[in-house]
């Protein structure tokens, strides 16, 4: 599971894990559950059916499926499964009984969404091996990440016994598993940051498993301690004058921008040093992603893919 703030780039680190995860012959579906077809438009392909459709290749030959799940055709399926209600669903869905379960009442909705992903984790080919090898879901943001996995418990709770009592039985000892792992990608930002150990909290406090932060978008720090002390205002005036007999571009006119531009780096550097110290508190392992100056378009996600191989995802 990938969650985040929205900005933070959640969707792209979804699809960069799923990446990852694929190489080396693996085979990994990346699920989409807020209907916003984002995975689709960052591989660059039309819209995802309500079917899982190989998107990707990754090194090695490992593959990437992608499937947008829909709540009414995931809950259709479930008609079938549990009910064997065939044309009477379908009957259903024209009455618009389907879409008034699914809007009217959203716990329903995100048990669906939830279901229809474990059920890919736990699907077997004929020779007993799983179909996937992962499963990366880009799930909801963080501010409702926890009530979104932690449904399943409240349906279990209301349905005692019957068909819906055991598939959110089943969704949740997925979801609570040691193979299943609940991502948090922030900035290096107050807000993200502290988003993300609030998330942290409230998944703990769910007993939903935390994976690890996922630090996006991380810019490279360009300025030593002495040269950011100097753009901050310790020497601007000497730098000012180093610059021009340094005959820079433009003249002493250029000089001021820069040293803002120095000096504006500066600060970031020390709001970014404050914000790992948060998240450094939290006591969760963290993955870092560099910051793609051109956009995340393919050659973007195979990047940020590599640097995640590079820093033990599928290892």
């Amino acid at each position: 599971m990938v969650s985040g703030k929205g900005g933070t780039g959640k969707t792209t680190v979804a699809a960069a894990l799923a990446l990852a995860l694929a190489t080396e012959g693996k085979r990994t579906l990346l699920v989409e559950v807020e209907g916003r077809q984002g995975i689709a438009q960052l591989f660059e392909t039309e819209a995802l059916p309500y079917e899982e459709r190989k998107i990707a290749v990754a090194p090695g030959g490992g593959e990437v499926y992608a499937l947008a799940i829909d709540a009414e055709r995931a809950l259709l399926d479930y008609l079938q499964m549990f009910y064997k209600l065939g044309g009477a669903g379908r009957a259903l869905k024209k009455l618009g009984a389907i879409d008034f379960a699914t809007t009217i009442a959203p716990g329903v909705r995100d048990v669906l969404l939830t279901g229809k992903a474990c059920e890919a984790v736990r699907r077997r080919e004929r020779d007993g091996r799983p179909t996937y090898d992962h499963v990366v879901m880009d799930a909801p943001p963080t501010g409702r990440i926890t009530r979104f996995l932690n449904v399943n418990d409240e349906v279990a709770g209301l349905a005692r016994i019957g068909p819906i009592h055991n598939q959110a039985q089943a969704v949740m000892r997925v979801l609570k598993s040691p193979e299943t792992a609940v991502h948090l990608v922030t900035l290096l930002e107050e807000m993200p940051v502290q988003e993300t150990a609030d998330g942290i909290a409230e998944l703990r406090a769910a007993e939903l498993p935390v994976g690890r932060v996922v630090v996006n978008m991380v810019r490279p720090h360009v300025l030593d301690e002495a040269a950011v002390r100097a753009a901050s205002g310790d020497h601007r005036e000497a730098v000012a004058r180093t610059l021009v007999s340094a005959g820079v571009a433009g003249g002493a006119h250029l000089v001021e921008p820069l040293l803002d531009q120095a000096a504006e780096h500066a600060r970031r550097v020390e709001l970014e040093r404050a914000q790992r110290a948060v998240l450094e508190g939290v006591g969760v392992p963290s993955y870092e992603l560099p910051y793609l100056g051109d956009g995340a378009d393919i050659a973007g996600l195979y990047r940020l893919a590599k640097e995640l191989r590079r820093q033990g995802v599928g290892a």
